[in-house]
Order: structure tokens, then sequence, then C-alpha cells
């Protein structure tokens, strides 16, 4: 390092890959499905005839090292994709696309929150809770 108060330290600053060149310079997804930050994604499961290993996958010049992380991460339990952009460190517009890629490929699924319209209506749940405190 030198003293030089202007100076660039990017070696000190280790590997900085820009997000646009994970996702390709892509801003949206190929796949036309919304992906909410509270969608469950859950990895497909391989037959049984099949290699483990995501090296011999459908798509294999596709898939790239984060690619193969969020697989890896939905394998051994379903995620948001909130937590996998915080578990990647990766902002959530990659993941979304990245995941994109992965619907296309079939490696994963997204199972999606409730719709609002089928929650219940905000007046009941007060009725429920202020019959419960006159119990």
């Amino acid at each position: 390092m030198t003293s030089d108060p202007e100076g660039w330290f990017d070696d000190a600053a280790g590997p900085v890959v820009r997000p646009y060149a994970m996702t390709r310079g892509r801003t949206r997804s190929s796949s036309e499905e919304k992906l909410d930050l509270i969608a469950l994604v859950v990895a497909e499961d391989r037959s049984e005839g099949e290699d483990d290993g995501l090296e011999d996958a459908v798509f294999p010049h596709t898939l790239s090292p984060e690619h193969v992380d969020i697989v890896e991460l939905c394998r051994a339990e379903p995620m948001s994709v909130a937590e996998i952009a915080a578990e990647l460190d990766l902002p959530v517009g990659v993941v979304r696309v990245l995941l994109g890629d992965l619907l296309d490929a079939e490696l994963v699924r997204v199972s999606r929150p409730v719709p609002p319209a089928q929650l219940p209506d905000e007046r009941i749940l007060r009725e429920v809770i202020n019959g419960l405190r006159a119990l």
C-alpha cells in the first residue's frame, strides 16, 4: 500500500465482479414469471438415473457459479428470493435474473405467496382479536 491518499487500492479490495457481468447485461429475467421477494424457491429433484452434480445438467454451458450456488442453497431447504440474495451477498435484481435462467432450465421451481385477494379481510381479523380479548 502506498501513502498516496488518492491512490487506488484495487488489489487490497479483492476481486470485484459487476452485477451486469453476472447477468450478461440483462436487467430482466427471460422467464415471464414474477419473482416476489417472499416467493419460495425449491430446487427440482434430479431423477434417480442422473448424476447428483450440476456439471451434467441439461444446460451446462449456461450455468455460472452463482447459478450452481442458488441451486445448492435451495436443495438444502426452500428459500425466499430475499434470503437467497442475502446469503449470496448479491443484489436482488441479479438474483431474479439468475432465477429466471434456472426456471427456464427447469432446475428450480417457485411457489408464490398468497395473493392479497385471498387473504382474510383486516376487519375480520380485528373482530377475531377483539373476541379473543373479551374471553
